[in-house]
């Protein structure tokens, strides 16, 4: 029997053909043989040089917006590595190298107060923030690098001061690098999380490792040069502050090149915006729209003016003080006997409940959401479009374009409205990227509610 030619093609995680065989029929009978066919244009040394710092199967493997970040936080890191170099020799100026009279004692001291420091200012910020750093993962990312950019500034501001004084300026000086270690970890392995498309986070997070590892070297080699030719305080001041300057606006485009696919509360008022005029935005669209400082729990219109502001995962006794007095001792709520009944109805088939202090003119209004047991991200999505929809028409009935209908009514009006939108462009929403299983609009601790 003569055997069948047979061609089978070898790629690597890219799609890159590696190697062809084929399988040809031999002299022989029953005989066969296999060839190897090597691709006849190979990769430059440069492009080989450049793979062992990115993720196997890139681009493939990435998101798109995964080099634009990684060039941008590259140049940042290599700024940053510099003007660190700055910031260290004042602080060893400030613990008396070269001064006869300093003690190392003395010096041991600060170094204990230093890390003391800014070791409790990382349990009490993990503490106070924790549950906000992955939703507002760019911001932190941003702020992070302010932070240290003003533990730099303090470092260098520090031989200035007395004794006794630069002790509490160094120590909050250390207290701003460990909030900047806090952040800037959590943010990262969050966006790492975004970049890895494939499930391949812990390669990513190696690879963003090892582009650390020579940027940093790389700095540090560039600014030992620069601390030996750099020496009096104008030329000081102002290398740091032009590499400060590089260190920031690097960062905040390697911040805007990121198109978050979750939706947190800012990119949940864009969205809803959006389709309320009946376009399903795109990720990268909503993130050419976004800022990366936004006021905590803002609700803003379309124009972007401010409508009021919602606080999702509220406690019921949120609720009850918009209902009556609340006893200052035993804490107990005054209530018309049909008021919670009355507010507990429109809920009866969501997972949420909500309420809103009553609008006046020069006011904006406050929305609370409490979540009951086994709300879903979806749950929290609709809730807060609820909220948009509740601020939007509270706004409209104080300028007298909605004057009929009472306080319940409008709570009514506005759930249809937000139950109508999610229901309409869930599908729709899924299919341009968003990823609406991942819960990014809850920033803090929250309790959940059951009803009995």
């Amino acid at each position: 029997m003569v055997a069948k030619e047979c061609e089978i093609v070898e790629c690597d995680e890219a799609g890159n053909v590696t190697a062809t065989y084929v399988q040809t029929a031999g002299s022989k009978e029953g005989v066969g043989r296999v060839d190897v066919i090597l691709p006849t244009q190979t990769k430059p040394v440069w492009q080989r040089l450049l793979d062992v710092f990115l993720p196997a199967g890139y681009p493939h493997s990435v998101t798109d917006d995964y080099l634009e970040y990684q060039v941008y936080d590259s140049l940042q890191a290599f700024s940053s590595s510099i003007a660190g170099l700055l910031s260290s020799r004042a602080v060893l100026s400030s613990v008396g190298v070269g001064d006869s009279s300093a003690s190392p004692t003395a010096a041991l001291i600060l170094s204990i107060i230093q890390e003391s420091a800014g070791r409790i200012a990382t349990i009490l910020f993990a503490h106070r923030f924790g549950t906000s750093l992955e939703p507002e993962c760019k911001m932190y990312r941003l702020l992070a690098d302010i932070l240290n950019d003003l533990a730099f500034v303090l470092d260098c501001l520090s031989p200035a001061f007395p004794k006794p004084l630069r002790v509490l300026v160094l120590s909050f000086s250390s207290v701003l690098r460990a909030l900047c270690g806090v952040a800037a970890g959590s943010a990262k392995a969050s966006l790492s999380a975004h970049f890895a498309r494939w499930g391949n986070l812990g390669e990513l997070n190696a690879k963003d490792s090892s582009q650390e590892t020579v940027i940093s070297l790389l700095g540090m080699l560039v600014g030992s040069l620069v601390v030996q030719y750099v020496t009096s305080p104008l030329a000081t001041w102002t290398t740091l502050i032009v590499l400060l300057s590089v260190h920031l606006e690097t960062n905040r485009r390697a911040v805007r090149a990121v198109s978050m696919r979750t939706l947190n509360r800012q990119r949940a008022n864009l969205v809803y915006h959006h389709l309320r005029r009946g376009h399903v935005p795109t990720p990268t669209e909503v993130s050419r729209e976004e800022h990366i400082f936004e006021q905590p729990g803002v609700l803003r219109s379309s124009a972007g003016g401010a409508l009021g502001f919602c606080e999702l995962g509220a406690s019921l006794a949120s609720f009850l003080r918009t209902l009556g007095p609340a006893h200052a001792a035993t804490k107990a709520t005054s209530v018309p006997s049909a008021a919670l009944a009355k507010l507990l109805r429109p809920f009866d088939n969501s997972k949420y409940l909500m309420w809103y202090d009553p609008l006046s003119v020069s006011q904006k209004v406050s929305v609370h959401v409490a979540f009951k047991q086994g709300a879903t991200p979806l749950d929290h999505l609709t809730a807060w479009w609820h909220a948009l929809a509740l601020a939007e028409g509270s706004h409209g009935q104080v300028h007298g374009e909605e004057a009929e209908g009472d306080e319940l009514s409008l709570l009514e009006r506005s759930m249809a409205s937000a139950s109508e939108l999610v229901s309409k462009y869930q599908d729709q929403l899924v299919e341009a990227g968003w990823d609406l299983q991942t819960g990014a609009l809850e920033t803090g601790s929250s309790s959940r509610l059951i009803v009995k």
